[in-house]
C-alpha cells in the first residue's frame, strides 16, 4: 500500500507544477509565451490607414519641397554650369567636380565672416528683447478677468502677423524715416528732424522691433495655449496657501509654460543662422551692406544672383549644418535641465 502511495504522490506533484504553468502561461495554455504588448506593423498598418491616408498630401509636399531638394547640395562640390545642357539634371552630371574648392572660397572670403558676425549679433539681440516679449504678452492677457477685452487685446496684437514685410516696413518707415510723422513734428516745432531707417547704428536694433510688431502676436497664442492647460485648481490651491497674485504666477503659471519655453527656445536656437532674408533685403541698400548683411543675404548677392551656384550651395551647406548642429546642442541643454526639448533622449 505504501508502494502505490508514492507513485500516486509523484503524480500529484507532476501535476500540479504542470497546473502552475499553465496557470502562468496566457489563455491556460501551458508553455505559451507572455505576448510582447507590441502590434505588427500589419496591425498597425490596417489600425491607422485612415490617418495614414490623411497624411499622405502632407508627406508628398514635403518629400517635393524640402527632401528631394536635399539632392542639389551635390553642385556644392562642382563647378556648376547650368548652361551645359538644358536639363538640370543633366547639367550637374556633366559639370566638374572639384572637391572642397568652393568651401575653401566661401572661408577666405572677409565678407562672409562679416555676415556671420552680423547673423549672430540679431540673433542675440532677437533672443533676449524679442524672445520674451510674447511670453510676457500672455501672461498679461491671460490676468485679464473680462473675456470680451481679453478677445480684442488678442486679436489687435495678432492682426499684424498678416501684413506683409513690406507693409510692416512702409510702417516704419512713415513713423520713424526722415519724412516720417515723428520727424516732421520736430521739424514743425523748430527741432532738428531725424532718419532711423537709415541709421546703420540702430538697424539691428529696428529689425528687432519690427520683428517683435510684426510676430509676437503669433507667439502668444501658442504659449495662451499652453496656459489653457493649467488645472483651476492648482491656482486655487495656491491662493488657499496664501500665495498672491505674483507667488501664484511664479509658481504654477511659470512651471506649466517652462516646457513650451524649452522647445520654442531649442528651435529658435536652431533658426540662428535665419534672421529674416526678405526683411534684411528690403532694407539693406538704406544702411549699407556693412550692417545689414547677413547669411542669406550674402548667399543671394555673391551667389545666386551672380549665378555662381556652386558658390552659393556651399555656403547655403554651411549654414545648415552648424543650424543642426545648434539644433543638437540645445536640445542637450534642455534634456539636462529635464525637459523633452524637440525629442525625447
Amino acid at each position: 500500500m505504501s508502494n502505490s502511495t508514492v507513485p500516486r504522490s509523484r503524480a500529484e506533484a507532476e501535476t500540479s507544477e504542470t497546473a502552475s504553468r499553465a496557470a502562468d502561461a496566457p489563455g491556460g495554455r501551458p508553455g505559451k509565451k507572455k505576448p510582447s504588448g507590441k502590434l505588427s506593423l500589419r496591425l498597425r498598418l490596417r489600425r491607422d490607414r485612415t490617418l495614414i491616408l490623411m497624411t499622405l498630401p502632407a508627406v508628398a509636399l514635403v518629400l517635393v519641397f524640402n527632401y528631394i531638394p536635399i539632392l542639389g547640395n551635390v553642385v556644392a562640390f562642382q563647378e556648376y554650369d547650368p548652361y551645359v545642357s538644358d536639363n538640370g539634371f543633366i547639367a550637374m552630371l556633366e559639370s566638374p567636380w572639384v572637391g572642397f574648392e568652393q568651401f575653401q572660397r566661401v572661408f577666405a572670403d572677409s565678407a562672409f565672416w562679416d555676415a556671420v558676425q552680423n547673423t549672430l549679433v540679431l540673433f542675440f539681440l532677437q533672443l533676449v528683447l524679442f524672445f520674451p516679449v510674447p511670453i510676457l504678452l500672455a501672461l498679461l492677457i491671460n490676468s485679464v478677468i473680462r473675456p470680451r477685452i481679453r478677445a480684442v487685446s488678442q486679436a489687435i496684437l495678432y492682426l499684424p502677423h498678416f501684413f506683409s514685410w513690406v507693409l510692416v516696413i512702409t510702417v516704419f518707415q512713415q513713423i520713424f524715416g526722415g519724412a516720417g510723422i515723428i520727424a516732421q513734428t520736430l521739424r514743425q516745432r523748430g527741432y532738428e528732424g531725424f532718419d532711423l531707417m537709415t541709421d546703420p547704428g540702430i538697424f539691428k536694433f529696428l529689425v528687432t522691433a519690427e520683428g517683435v510688431w510684426k510676430d509676437a502676436g503669433w507667439g502668444i497664442i501658442v504659449f495662451l495655449a499652453a496656459l489653457a492647460s493649467v488645472s483651476p485648481d492648482l491656482y486655487e490651491a495656491a491662493a488657499m496657501d496664501g500665495a498672491g497674485r505674483w507667488r501664484r504666477m511664479w509658481h504654477v503659471t511659470l512651471p506649466a509654460l517652462r516646457p513650451v519655453i524649452a522647445l520654442l527656445l531649442v528651435l529658435r536656437v536652431g533658426d540662428a543662422l535665419t534672421v529674416g532674408f526678405e526683411q534684411i533685403l528690403l532694407q539693406r541698400d538704406a544702411v549699407g551692406p556693412g550692417a545689414a548683411e547677413v547669411l542669406d543675404t550674402y548667399v543671394w548677392w555673391n551667389g545666386v544672383r551672380n549665378q555662381d551656384f556652386s558658390y552659393a550651395a556651399a555656403a547655403g551647406l554651411i549654414k545648415g549644418l552648424v543650424s543642426v548642429a545648434l539644433v543638437l546642442a540645445a536640445n542637450k541643454v534642455a534634456h539636462f535641465m529635464g525637459e523633452q526639448g524637440v525629442y525625447k533622449k
